[in-house]
């Protein structure tokens, strides 16, 4: 199963008044497991940087003035996520910035299944903070690199997350090797496991049993195990 982790970085919080994506970070999951293949851009918004915005990103319009504009990457970009679900923190705001992109240079907005983790990190823990950060802190992921808001970074982090909300890595579906090595032998159909294959014991029953079960079975009133 292929499954995309996503962020994005914007200008403001509000696509429908002028606010406009600055940075997209994907990373690939296949089966639950990182593949070390990953998708990141940053975009010219043809627009002022609020300071507000750039306090949380970091990412000046001076930085941003020659990078390439959305129709520019929008190819790559849809191919790379392709029909996969997209795992994403409080999908409705990246999923709302990517479509307004979309419908501005005439094109249909996305129709990928969407994962929420916000929603189910409130189901699991009713009440207790939803951020990543928090999220991090819960399942002891080191974010210290995280000084200010990433596209590539938080999609990296949010893939450990997720891996944590959905229960944890199974010991029998940990792999040893690099990424590139684990992506082809999931494509293979081979998962690594260490697990001892012991013989079956045997599960006849002992003399003294079947004498036990039989002086049982007398005891019975129309007992089955004596119908003929």
């Amino acid at each position: 199963m292929r499954e995309i982790v996503l962020d994005t970085e914007t200008t403001g919080i509000d696509p429908l008044n002028g606010d406009r994506v600055v940075e997209i970070g994907c990373v690939e999951l296949f089966n639950h497991v990182a593949t070390g293949k990953h998708y990141h851009t940053y975009l010219n918004p043809e627009r002022d940087m609020p300071a507000e915005a750039e306090a949380v990103h970091g990412l000046s319009a001076a930085f941003l003035s020659d990078k390439p504009l959305f129709p520019a990457i929008v190819g790559d970009f849809l191919a790379f996520i392709a029909d996969a679900p997209l795992v994403i923190h409080n999908a409705s705001f990246d999923v709302g910035f990517l479509n307004m992109e979309l419908v501005r240079i005439g094109m249909g907005k996305l129709s990928n299944p969407v994962v929420d983790t916000v929603k189910i990190a409130r189901k699991r823990f009713p009440g207790a903070p939803a951020s990543l950060d928090a999220l991090c802190r819960r399942f002891d992921i080191d974010n210290s690199n995280r000084t200010l808001h990433g596209a590539l970074l938080d999609s990296q982090l949010l893939a450990e997350v997720y891996l944590e909300l959905m229960g944890g890595r199974q010991p029998d579906l940990v792999l040893a090797g690099s990424p590139a090595q684990n992506r082809a032998a999931l494509d293979a159909g081979v998962i690594r496991s260490d697990r001892t294959f012991r013989p079956a014991r045997p599960h006849a029953p002992a003399p003294d049993e079947l004498a036990a079960h039989e002086t049982f079975v007398k005891g019975l009133k129309n007992a089955a195990w004596l119908a003929s």
